[in-house]
């Protein structure tokens, strides 16, 4: 699969048809996804008209666009014109068809790229695995015996596989940055509530985020800012650190590695590490627990058979969850900003893992915390889970791993730093320390 770039410029420069970009998608689609499982509908029609409409307005001498004949997928949260919006949920196949795009759909729509296929999630975004009751398990295409990571697992193994150079996921807790890490893409979860909500199906509203999964850092940029991304100019000599305490604990020795070379690389890093972060992770359970009960209470009341038993059941404890607790957890959150905020006026760029180890099997599909062994779906965020419980951004980094399973790692910043973490991105690409690798044949 070429880049995002190098597609645009080869429809924009007449070199290569749109609808020879969408043909060859598809197929690969139909080559690729049987044991990956990651699109859920394929949406032929209407890529190959979108794709005809850009060639008749090329062969005019018109400008589709920057991202010309570029082919993505999104997330099976946001609204596609004229498609139920099932947000993996079995129970809304039948739901009344989404009159508009979602606004980010049409943002990338607006600058020539041709929505092919909606992608496997968890129920209603409440897991971190992509094991859906509904619409079936998303593999990992590095190995397709794991897990994909999720919830958004589909968008983020049909870039790893090659079936997509570019999709739209969402990030709650980790949703982008788990899956991100597992498949061994990049990914980006923007600073909170800066790229457009509209049209995505919510679930929790303190710290839902939508953003791109892509195969180069270059790519993730520029897919950040035609979705609306703005940030800060890049400091002349960005200040690099990597967090310690909580983000050590349950990391796996090659992550360890990783970014030991990393530090090496810019000539030695210092460690800091925030407080509290246990208390930061348990408060963000509270309150997506909390507001996600009370978003589904009302079908939980009607139809709570129709849930999948291992959403439902979570949903089902959030919404008896005590007021006090939920405020108490919100009262915290205020305070682990502020902690951050101390730690960034000496750091720009903070790196972390975004896993703790490589995928685990979907046959046994638990994790160890801790020295304990815990379910997957609910704790494969771990570190992810407490930065954007405060709203960070976090571009996802895959290590440089050809031949072995993915490594990935969270680059944080501040609010608004998001360009920042897009120039080390790329410095660790150039570098050869990361990088997608191919899945093995």
């Amino acid at each position: 699969m070429k880049s995002v770039r190098a597609i645009a410029e080869e429809v924009r420069a007449g070199r290569r048809r749109a609808v020879d970009v969408v043909h060859s998608t598809l197929a690969d689609i139909e080559r690729l996804d049987a044991p990956i499982q990651a699109v859920t509908r394929l949406l032929a029609d209407t890529a190959l008209a979108d794709a005809a409409a850009i060639d008749a307005a090329i062969s005019r001498g018109l400008d589709p666009g920057p991202l010309a004949g570029v082919p993505f997928g999104v997330k099976d949260l946001f609204d596609v014109a004229g498609l139920p919006t099932t947000a993996g949920a079995g129970m809304r196949r039948d739901a009344a068809p989404a009159t508009s795009d979602a606004e980010a759909v049409r943002r990338l729509k607006a600058a020539g790229a041709i929505l092919v296929a909606t992608l496997n999630m968890d129920e209603f975004a409440y897991g971190f695995a992509t094991v859906n009751a509904a619409f079936g398990t998303t593999r990992n295409p590095h190995d397709p015996a794991r897990l994909a990571g999720g919830s958004s697992g589909g968008s983020a193994a049909a870039v790893a596989a090659g079936m997509l150079p570019l999709t739209l996921g969402s990030d709650t807790n980790g949703s982008i940055r788990v899956p991100a890490a597992l498949c061994g893409v990049y990914g980006l979860k923007p600073t909170h509530g800066t790229l457009p909500m509209d049209g995505v199906f919510p679930f929790v509203d303190s710290f839902d985020d939508i953003g791109p999964f892509a195969a180069s850092a270059a790519d993730l940029a520029l897919a950040w800012g035609l979705l609306g991304g703005t940030a800060a100019p890049v400091p002349a000599d960005i200040r690099v650190a990597r967090l310690g305490g909580w983000f050590t604990r349950n990391a796996c020795d090659a992550l360890e590695r990783g970014i030991d070379a990393i530090g090496a690389h810019f000539g030695g890093i210092p460690t800091v590490k925030l407080p509290e972060v246990d208390r930061a992770r348990s408060a963000a359970f509270v309150m997506t627990a909390a507001e996600g009960g009370a978003r589904h209470l009302p079908e939980l009341r009607t139809r709570a058979l129709e849930f999948d038993p291992a959403t439902r059941d979570r949903l089902l404890a959030g919404a008896i969850l005590p007021a006090a607790t939920y405020l108490t957890a919100q009262r915290f959150q205020s305070w682990f900003r502020a902690q951050a905020a101390r730690m960034f006026a000496d750091h720009d760029v903070l790196i972390a893992p975004a896993v703790g180890d490589v995928a685990p099997r979907i046959d046994d599909p638990l994790i160890e915390v801790d020295g304990v062994r815990v379910p997957a779906r609910a704790h494969l965020g771990i570190f992810t889970q407490p930065l954007s419980f405060i709203g960070l951004p976090v571009v996802t980094v895959p290590l440089l791993r050809p031949g072995e399973l993915p490594l990935g790692l969270q680059l944080v910043g501040k609010p608004g730093a998001e360009a920042a973490l897009f120039a080390i991105a790329g410095q660790l690409e150039v570098a050869g320390l990361t990088g997608v690798s191919a899945p093995a044949a």
